[in-house]
C-alpha cells in the first residue's frame, strides 16, 4: 500500500469519527422567560413580548463569548427545533442575533403559543436547551 493511500486512509478515519461540532454548554441555572405578556393574556395587536433572562448574558449572533447567547421566539411551535442544528429562520422561529430582548409582533386573531430559546453564536441551542414555559395568548 503506498504511503499516500495509507496517510488517505487514515485522514479519512480520523475525518469521520471526530464531532461535526460540539454543543455549547448552557451555564447552569441559566433561564430564559417571558416577561410579558403573560401566560392567559388577551392583547391586540400589535403585540410587545419583552424577554427575560437570568444566570447567562446575551450576545449578538456570530460573537464568541462564554455564557452568552441570544433569543429566538418560537411562535405555535409544539416541539423545539433539533437540538444540535441551528434554529430555522420563518414565520415561526424568530431570531434576535442582534442581541435584542424585546419585539413587536403582529398575529393573526385567535389563540397562539410563545415560548423563547436561547442560541449560541451559531444559532443552536445551548446544552441543556435554555428554554422558557410555553405560553398561551390570545389576540383580538
Amino acid at each position: 500500500m503506498s504511503v499516500k493511500l495509507l496517510l488517505a486512509a487514515a485522514l479519512s478515519f480520523v475525518m469521520i469519527n471526530l464531532p461535526v461540532s460540539a454543543a455549547t454548554p448552557a451555564p447552569e441555572g441559566a433561564q430564559v422567560y417571558i416577561i410579558s405578556p403573560q401566560e392567559g393574556a388577551v392583547v391586540s395587536n400589535p403585540v410587545t413580548v419583552t424577554f427575560g433572562l437570568k444566570g447567562m448574558g446575551v450576545a449578538p449572533a456570530g460573537m464568541e463569548k462564554a455564557a452568552t447567547g441570544h433569543h429566538h421566539l418560537l411562535i405555535d411551535r409544539a416541539e423545539l427545533p433539533a437540538p444540535d442544528m441551528p434554529v430555522p429562520a420563518d414565520e415561526q422561529h424568530k431570531h434576535f442575533g442582534g442581541g435584542q430582548t424585546e419585539t413587536t409582533l403582529e398575529l393573526a386573531p385567535g389563540v397562539h403559543t410563545l415560548q423563547l430559546l436561547m442560541g449560541d453564536m451559531n444559532h443552536v441551542p445551548h446544552e441543556p436547551p435554555v428554554v422558557s414555559d410555553r405560553i398561551t395568548i390570545t389576540v383580538e
